[in-house]
């Protein structure tokens, strides 16, 4: 092989390398539940929170003000990855609550009243916990399991990408079955018995995929995977 070629393949396999990584790059961050902005907030709200607010230093409260405006204003523009889209209703109410609350913030510090102050540098913690329960996953095995059923469900379906779907169908029974195993924190023992109910349930449908890929008939996975898709739903509602 002369050297313009031996440059002209290493050239092509270095941008194929490129691509893939790009590409692995961006679907990886459509499949966090995270939100960078979000995580910004909490370096303005920290501060507040833990020592302004309990000290009740009042000067540290207002001139906190550029900053929360300056992190609230990119978080307001905030796009919530793929994996959340079904979150986009929930939490475009919780910034719009955000909002009034920073309004109130900048009324409150340019004002005199320090109990004011006070009471709505409270409201606005909660209202970025509020965001950020909005997002976070119950728990880490459920979002697991999201992480792939996501891909198999927004990607390999759309585009009958029948293989991709039977590779990831055994993946989907293994995390299901870790989510059988899991045990809900003290805050959600409440709803325990209707959570082992719908584990079950999603576990029963991440098999019949499994059983069905093996058969082979594309319509009937099709179908597997809308009652899986639906079972994960109805997971997810237990905690709304």
């Amino acid at each position: 092989m002369n050297k313009k070629r031996i440059v002209i393949l290493a050239s092509f396999l270095l941008t194929f390398a490129l691509c893939l990584s790009g590409t692995i790059a961006a679907q990886t961050e459509e499949t966090e539940s995270k939100v960078p902005e979000l995580s910004a907030f909490h370096e303005i709200i920290y501060p507040i929170w833990h020592t302004a607010y309990p000290e009740k230093d009042y000067e540290a409260l207002r001139s906190y003000v550029p900053e929360i405006n300056r992190l609230a204003g990119d978080l307001y523009k905030a796009q919530l990855p793929g994996i959340l889209r079904d979150k986009k209703s929930k939490w475009e109410k919780g910034i719009e609550e955000l909002k009034k609350t920073v309004d109130e913030y900048n009324e409150a510090a340019a004002g005199e009243d320090d109990e004011a102050l006070l009471n709505v540098a409270e409201e606005l913690h909660a209202k970025f916990e509020m965001l950020v329960r909005i997002i976070r996953p119950v728990l880490r095995e459920i979002d697991e399991f999201h992480k792939v059923l996501y891909v198999v469900y927004h990607k390999y379906l759309p585009n009958k990408q029948y293989n991709e779907i039977k590779s990831a169908a055994s993946e989907l029974v293994q995390k299901a079955e870790a989510i059988t195993k899991a045990e809900l924190p003290k805050r959600l023992e409440s709803k325990a018995e209707s959570f082992a109910v719908a584990v079950q349930e999603l576990y029963e449908a991440s098999k019949m995929l499994t059983e069905t890929c093996q058969q082979g008939d594309e319509d009937s996975i099709e179908n597997a995977i809308d009652h899986l898709h639906t079972k994960y739903q109805n997971l997810e509602k237990i905690f709304d």
